[in-house]
């Protein structure tokens, strides 16, 4: 046994005949009778209280305290106490990620769950808070994909409790307890005159943005990071090496593609043409940042796209200032799925009406996962009823060539 269980109501003396008997103690009839000790594995001594004829329930508990240190799953129980808010400032303190993602995580965890969940101690929490909680997040009218972000995250929390032998389990994956689903929303890809007209909407320095959106499928960040250097118009690539991140909200730094994942993509010759008509009427310019982190190494790059101050576009003010004005004026409705991430879902809509294969649009898109890339844009691939009408016409229309494996064959092998 890890220790024993204390009866506070009673002590063992010698009696007249010199055998052991139970006597009364001063705190008989008074507070909680037995305590459960035990020593940890820290070399503490610990313990728990139980009232008077629940003796089995103090042995059964210190029972199950001698397996868990046995099988290594021994949990304090004085650990679970913690705060959640408490809880995940260490946490985040420790949370090895790039500093735009911290920004985010941050951000969502002091905004949208420590208000709610952060003075309950990690211990106490039961599927049913997390509900609770859900159900009112749900009510600010944030969007799913949002709200599932911010589940995600405080998910990892109780993760890192659970692997820091803080609580026994996560109560975000309870069985009754599920991330927000996605809005069944699908992409509805631009057509080619809504981006042309943005094109020509946009002032004449940050047109061409267009072309390596709709025409390469980059996004934001990489456009803005695109170095003369990174277009090979030899070889018709466009390597994709970096991209612009802006931290805290004012401070820029060069970083990789989302992902870390650099990647080529081909180079269409209409975009070429175009991208050496800008570099003709605006000459890149070599600009400087720091790789990553605000104090991160410096790197230097030749941009092909700068604001007038010379110097890589900020994507707050650009959106607001260059982007949905010129939107306005292009005669379409503002909101996210008017961003420039809609350059890219054309260009995925192009490719996939010409045949392109998924795993090839994947690379060229940068997604980590081919089936990410499928999960999003699958309808609007040609569906099998076109193509299964396509392929029989094909047959019978070509029927009368001798090397056409069509009905005339099957009939043959009847």
């Amino acid at each position: 046994m890890a220790g024993h269980v204390q009866d506070r109501w009673f002590k063992t003396e010698p009696g007249p005949d010199g055998k052991p008997v139970k006597v009364k103690t001063d705190r008989f009839g008074v507070g909680m009778r037995y305590r459960a000790r035990y020593v940890g594995p820290d070399g503490a001594e610990k313990s728990r209280s139980f009232p008077d004829r629940q003796k089995r329930k103090a042995d059964a508990w210190l029972a199950n305290i001698e397996a868990d240190m046995s099988q290594g799953r021994y949990i304090d129980p004085s650990a679970g106490a913690v705060t959640f808010a408490h809880y995940v400032k260490k946490w985040m303190e420790a949370l090895t990620v790039d500093p735009v993602t911290r920004e985010s995580v941050e951000v969502r965890l002091r905004v949208h769950a420590i208000p709610y969940l952060g003075e309950r101690p990690m211990a106490a929490f039961r599927p049913s808070h997390l509900r609770l909680w859900m159900r009112q997040l749900e009510a600010t009218g944030r969007a799913a994909s949002y709200r599932r972000s911010i589940f995600a995250n405080v998910s990892a929390v109780f993760t890192a409790a659970v692997e820091d032998r803080i609580i026994a389990e996560n109560p975000c994956r309870a069985r009754s307890v599920r991330a927000p689903r996605l809005d069944p929303r699908k992409v509805k890809p631009w057509t080619a005159a809504r981006v042309m007209a943005v094109h020509e909407a946009l002032p004449e320095r940050y047109q061409e943005m267009v072309a390596l959106g709709a025409g390469c499928g980059l996004r934001q960040g990489e456009i803005f990071g695109v170095a003369v250097e990174d277009v090979d118009f030899l070889t018709g690539l466009v390597r994709v090496v970096r991209q612009v991140k802006l931290i805290r909200g004012t401070q820029m730094v060069f970083a990789p593609p989302k992902g870390g994942k650099e990647r080529h993509v081909p180079l269409p010759e209409t975009v070429g043409f175009a991208l050496a008509a800008h570099i003709t009427r605006y000459p890149p310019v070599e600009v400087t940042l720091p790789w990553k982190l605000p104090d991160g190494p410096p790197v230097t790059a030749s941009l092909l796209f700068l604001a007038p101050h010379k110097k890589p576009p900020n994507r707050t003010r650009f959106n607001a200032r260059v982007w949905r004005p010129a939107l306005q004026v292009a005669e379409v409705p503002a909101g996210r799925e008017n961003g420039m991430h809609a350059l890219r879902h054309f260009y995925a809509s192009v490719l996939l009406d010409a045949g392109e294969s998924i795993k090839a649009l994947s690379e060229y898109l940068g997604h980590h996962d081919p089936s990410f890339t499928l999960r999003t844009y699958t309808h609007l691939m040609p569906s099998s009823e076109i193509r299964t009408r396509a392929a029989v016409d094909q047959v019978f229309r070509d029927g009368g060539d001798a090397t056409n494996d069509g009905p005339g064959t099957a009939q043959g092998a009847d």
